[in-house]
């Protein structure tokens, strides 16, 4: 068995798609290099079978019609080797050192029959035009260098969530919780995070800067412009993650608050975006959403309704929805969202 298996799910990926598996190739054959070529029209599945021609030992393909990153991620789950799971995505990239560091780790956790569900590690925002990369570390919060339950915690602030670029699941574990993320379907990351979190008993944090997320594309999904015109895949995931769990029903307050403050932040992004579009439809959507989480769970509703953002998101009338917007670009920088 393999120690990890990293799926790149890749869509027309030929410009830049070759940075992420050279990146990803040093871990030598502990690591499964899954491509997963969505139904591309460039020459991404020709580049990819090179790769698995190269490196028959650590490199696979798969070739699948287009079903979006969903498909993409349920196609690398199903067909891992790897005892635990990682994505990257074709634009993004890994740093070595701390790349070597994780497999290290990994590989001592297993060698001494630990049971670990979840590793968490840094990520580096490599915007376009920034003169400082930001990175999200999880120092004041989670314990180093061992492990540790969600007891041990401290509270997530704004901007500290576990995302997808900071998180390595075990496999099995994303096969019992029923993994199975939408087809067409932008933004399912969040499922992909949120979705498993339940089953998490055990966590590890290795305080190393191992995930490069590229941003700052034009057509990329978390660029404003483009998140309104898929508002709609958009509150899809929203109300797939209302439904994914009854917080209510988890006994661990430090699991059931940080999944609690996970959804709001998305919910709250949700609405502002489909405030900033000013449009009637749209305002409408917004009141939909949280109808529908009214309907889901009337006491998670309040809950989220009466904090903060959520009394902000709902002040009435235009010049409400004004500060809801201004409010929202102050905390941009903070949230850790763009």
């Amino acid at each position: 068995m393999k120690l990890l298996t990293v799926t790149v799910p890749c869509y027309n990926s030929q410009d830049y798609m070759e940075r992420c598996i050279d990146s990803l190739l040093p871990g030598g054959e502990d690591v499964e290099i899954i491509i997963i070529d969505d139904g591309s029209t460039d020459r991404t599945g020709e580049i990819a079978d090179t790769y698995a021609k190269n490196y028959p030992d650590i490199v696979r393909v798969i070739h699948q019609e287009n079903g979006g990153h969903g498909a993409g991620l349920n196609a690398g789950i199903n067909h891992a080797a790897g005892l635990y799971f990682k994505v990257v995505d074709s634009d993004d990239w890994v740093d070595l050192d701390a790349y070597q560091k994780i497999l290290l780790t990994l590989r001592n956790l297993c060698s001494g029959g630990c049971m670990l569900d979840m590793m968490i590690s840094n990520f580096v925002y490599e915007k376009i035009g920034a003169k400082h990369k930001k990175t999200v570390r999880y120092t004041n919060i989670l314990p180093q260098n061992q492990l540790f339950g969600w007891a041990e915690t401290k509270n997530f602030n704004t901007g500290k969530y576990i995302l997808m670029h900071s998180v390595i699941y075990r496999t099995q574990l994303l096969r019992d919780c029923h993994l199975v993320l939408p087809r067409h379907t932008f933004y399912v990351d969040n499922l992909f995070v949120y979705v498993p979190l339940p089953y998490v008993k055990t966590m590890y944090y290795l305080n190393v800067d191992f995930y490069r997320y590229y941003i700052g594309r034009e057509d990329q999904s978390v660029n404003e412009s483009v998140m309104i015109k898929r508002i709609d895949q958009q509150i899809k995931v929203n109300k797939m993650m209302i439904d994914a769990c009854d917080l209510y029903k988890l006994t661990d307050r430090h699991l059931r608050n940080y999944m609690m403050n996970y959804l709001e932040i998305i919910t709250v992004i949700s609405t502002i975006m489909l405030i900033k579009s000013g449009t009637k439809e749209n305002l409408e959507k917004k009141r939909e959403l949280w109808t529908y989480l009214k309907g889901r769970d009337i006491r998670l509703f309040h809950k989220l309704r009466n904090r903060i953002m959520g009394q902000i998101v709902h002040l009435p009338g235009k010049g409400g929805r004004q500060i809801s917007l201004t409010i929202y670009k102050i905390s941009q920088k903070v949230i850790g969202f763009n």
